[in-house]
Order: structure tokens, then sequence, then C-alpha cells
């Protein structure tokens, strides 16, 4: 089969397009033929030597990805069977291996596909759709009426996590650039802030629940606007001891957190789905040749939503 794998760290020129066995596969594994795979953040950091490379760095070859959708073509698990539509994240933070055209999968992280998506927003809705799920609802457990910052939410993260609060009846609301404005309220934000316009803190503040995608001093600014009592996770870089202390200091749970691979929370994302509650945006898509272009995208840091590559019809 092809498969793109990680030469060594670095730049996308790294990536090789390559030959490889199909993978074989165990107890409780299922083989998927792919579909669409989707790209995030932590691939890019993680093909440059950051991210999750410190937990698969020993592995050969190193074939990057953990969103993946497409048809199950063999199985030896009692949940899927030979010709089932299924999605998920595989084995994050490990070694995923989905840039390929077969994946070897645990059928415990992975669920049906609705049939009313494409397998592209299937791909779309696996990473980012379970980081904020973890964040907002695992983690945080926010409620109706909870006053709720999302930052970066026309990102891939940020566009599921306002769909995610809004569902549970929260205020949300949600920074991005001006030109991402419209994107965001039809999502169902209550609010859009233009970061660059203004300060966001010098607008906001009693807010319950604040979802900081960004990092960097956006985490010390956040903690300006969480009233006490409330809750600040990062995804991207953790709390370092000194904030910690000043969350403490103002009563304010704050935290780093992990998006783990997780089937039950796949089925409940595939319900919503099915349901229309949740709703992918996928901004831009690639073929499999080209996914360096797509790593490249991702890199700008502008993208809409999610970026996904075809890997089959």
């Amino acid at each position: 089969m092809k498969a793109i794998i990680l030469k060594e760290p670095g730049t996308v020129e790294n990536l090789i397009v390559s030959e490889v066995p199909i993978p074989t596969i165990t107890e409780g594994e299922v083989l998927i033929q792919t579909k669409s795979i989707s790209i995030n953040p932590v691939d890019i950091k993680t093909r440059k030597g950051n991210g999750t490379y410190g937990k698969i760095k020993d592995e050969s070859p190193i074939i990057l990805g953990w969103d993946v959708s497409g048809v199950v073509v063999e199985s030896k698990s009692e949940l899927f069977k030979k010709g089932d539509e299924v999605f998920g994240m595989v084995n994050f933070p490990g070694h995923g291996k989905a840039y390929a055209e077969y994946v070897a999968a645990p059928a415990s992280q992975l669920a049906l596909k609705p049939k009313n998506i494409s397998f592209d927003e299937a791909a779309a809705a696996t990473l980012t759709v379970l980081t904020a799920w973890q964040a907002l609802i695992t983690n945080a457990k926010i409620k109706a009426g909870d006053r709720v910052l999302i930052h970066a939410a026309s990102g891939g993260v940020g566009h599921f996590a306002v769909q995610i609060a809004k569902h549970f009846g929260a205020y949300v609301i949600g920074t991005s650039s001006a030109a991402n404005k419209d994107f965001v309220l039809s999502l169902g934000a209550d609010e859009h802030l233009d970061y660059k316009a203004q300060p966001f803190e010098d607008v906001v503040k009693d807010i319950d629940f604040v979802l900081d995608t960004i990092g960097g001093d956006n985490i010390d600014r956040s903690l300006e606007v969480i009233k006490p009592g409330g809750t600040l996770i990062s995804i991207p870089s953790g709390l370092n001891e000194l904030l910690v202390e000043k969350a403490k200091a103002k009563n304010v749970d704050g935290y780093f957190i992990m998006v783990h691979s997780s089937g039950e929370d796949m089925k409940t994302v595939a319900s919503l789905l099915e349901k229309g509650i949740l709703k992918a945006h996928v901004s831009k898509t690639f073929p499999f040749e080209k996914l360096a272009d797509a790593h490249m995208y991702v890199e700008t840091a502008r993208s809409v939503g999610k970026v996904i590559v075809k890997v089959s019809e």
C-alpha cells in the first residue's frame, strides 16, 4: 500500500510517499481502507520533532496521522464487520499511522459513520471535536447558563467547541478575525470578538469557562476575565507554575489537557452529527499525493474549520 512516512523530523520535504506492507490486525482491531484523513496542528508539531514525536521516534517507519474515516475490510472485533463505514481518532497520543491507504485501528476507538455525512466530514469530526468535547464536557462540565469564552472560534477545535457549548445551553463568546465573524456567529455564538480590533480582556468579564487554543500570553490574559470558581483549560501549552499560582489566587481552576482516543466519545459525536446538532466544516481538501501542501496550509494557522486529505474515492 501507499503510505507517507516521516524520514526524519523537519520540513515537509521529509514526508515521503512510500510503498509499505498492509498492516496485519490483532484481536480487537479492524483494518480500515482509508477514504479521508484530517490534518491537525499536532501533525505539524510532530513532523518538526515536537508534539508527540518523542513517543514514536523509535518506531520504523514513522507514519503520522490519527484522524481517519473509511471502510472496514477486515475485522477481529465484534464491534464492527466487513463493509462497515467507520471513523475515529486512532491511538492518540501514540502511533496512529493514518497517512496510509490502510489503517489498523482498535475497534474500541471507532464509531460508525452516520449515513448523512461524507467521509471528509467524518474525518474532520475526530481529534478536534474530541478535544472540544473532553475539554468542555468531560473536564469543565459546562452547563446551561454558563458564560463561555472560546478563543480561535473559527478553527478546528473552536468551531466544534462553539456548537457543543450552545447545545448545552451556554452563552458563547467566540474570538476570531473580523473575516470569520459571520462564520463564528453561524455556528451559534452569541457574541463575536475581533481579536485584532481590541484586547478581549477589555470588553469581556464574568466568564465561567475559557477554552484557550492559542497559548502564550493568551492564558494569562484569559485569567483576567474569569470569575472566581471558573475554569481555564489550555490546549496547546500547559499552564506554567506561575500561572497555576495566579489561577489559584483568583480561585480559578486552570490546567492543560491532552485529548485521548475514546470510542464512547466518538459514538456520542456520531449521534450529534447524525441529528445535525454538530456539523463539521471542511474548508479545503487535498489529494493524498499533496499531503505536504496540506501541512503547509495548516501551518499558516489561518484555516477555517478543518483541512482534509482524500486518500481514495
